[in-house]
């Protein structure tokens, strides 16, 4: 309450008290204003600042990932852009463009009676040396998963293939199917067996070679798997126990839906591994006898570098590309479904 003066009247109060409320709001509005400003003056600063941080994050990783795209550009990149433009085109024996032919190269790949026994024949190679790579890895992996002594042997004997490169390996398995002086044919002939054409019929020679290869892989696929088995509790596997479940049935109810992950990881990298094979038929068999063991890669080195037609070598290399991806694609959408991921 205002005091009254003699000479005030009260709508001069009444004008008074508005004027100071409108003062007041006024003030209240400038403080609220010159506030708002300020949080979106930091928020601007803010987010100034987190943009500048996400820069200098962003170029140093691109600094240390630098040597590795640099690598990739060069040995993978620029083969894979350079086959595409190859396969458009007829070159001479120089490894020259002669001719822009459009798809003509792809034409005559999928007219071509060999080409497409090719395919069969990395199919079947594929069929032979990937569910019995990665079945006997599992088998090996689950005997010697066990904590008993002298597993650590059995171990290293098991992982001992992946030490070896493939070059070595194929001269070894050569020695080994060697039809007259060969381990193989020696331990036949002790058991009446009359010699195998490991390496010189039509009839073994995949097979042969597909044996080399399960042996091989056996050392990657052993230790993927056994990491994989050993990753797994062990109070799962004394919960069956008490249970009263035996070793088979734990074996298919824990450790298999728990190992699926690897089992799947191994599968995609034992089919690629399977279609890009090339050593060890080189060695062996050289695509022979009568083309038995003529693989994919391996017609795509006879077509480039014996017969020096880059266009077509080219254009086989484009499709064994798309036939990888689509399996790899296909696994990946339906098989994965089946995967159980912790």
């Amino acid at each position: 309450m205002f005091p009254l003066h003699q000479n005030d009247t009260l709508t001069e109060v009444g004008v008074k008290r508005k004027g100071r409320s409108v003062l007041s709001e006024l003030n209240k509005s400038m403080r609220l204003g010159t506030s708002q400003q300020l949080a979106s003056s930091k928020a601007r600063i803010r987010t100034g600042s987190l943009k500048i941080q996400r820069l200098r994050e962003n170029a140093l990783a691109y600094t240390f990932l630098a040597p590795s795209l640099i690598l990739f550009a060069v040995f993978m990149f620029y083969p894979m852009l350079k086959s595409v433009y190859l396969s458009l085109h007829s070159t001479d024996p120089a490894g020259n463009v002669a001719a822009y032919v459009g798809l003509d190269n792809f034409t005559v790949l999928f007219s071509s009676g060999q080409f497409l026994q090719g395919i069969k024949v990395t199919l079947l190679f594929a069929l032979l040396t990937v569910p019995v790579g990665i079945l006997l890895a599992l088998v090996l992996a689950a005997l010697t998963h066990s904590k008993l002594r002298g597993m650590r042997i059995f171990q290293f004997a098991f992982s001992l293939p992946m030490v070896l490169s493939v070059g070595s390996s194929a001269v070894i398995w050569k020695f080994l199917f060697h039809p007259t002086l060969g381990m193989f044919n020696y331990v036949l002939s002790l058991l009446h067996i009359n010699p195998v054409p490991w390496l010189t019929s039509p009839d073994w020679a995949l097979l042969s070679v597909a044996i080399m290869t399960i042996w091989m892989n056996l050392g990657f696929n052993y230790i993927i798997l056994s990491s994989g088995l050993q990753g797994i509790p062990d109070d799962m596997y004394e919960s069956a126990k008490m249970d009263g479940a035996g070793p088979l049935i734990t074996f298919w109810r824990i450790s298999m839906p728990l190992l699926s992950p690897t089992i799947f990881f191994v599968t995609v990298v034992s089919i690629i591994g399977a279609f890009q094979s090339f050593a060890q038929i080189n060695i062996l068999t050289k695509g022979g006898p009568v083309n038995s063991t003529n693989v994919f890669v391996y017609s795509i080195y006879q077509e480039a570098f014996v017969n020096f037609r880059f266009g077509t070598g080219s254009a086989q290399a484009i499709v064994l590309f798309v036939v990888i991806l689509l399996l790899t694609m296909i696994q990946f959408k339906w098989v994965e479904r089946k995967v159980h991921y912790q």
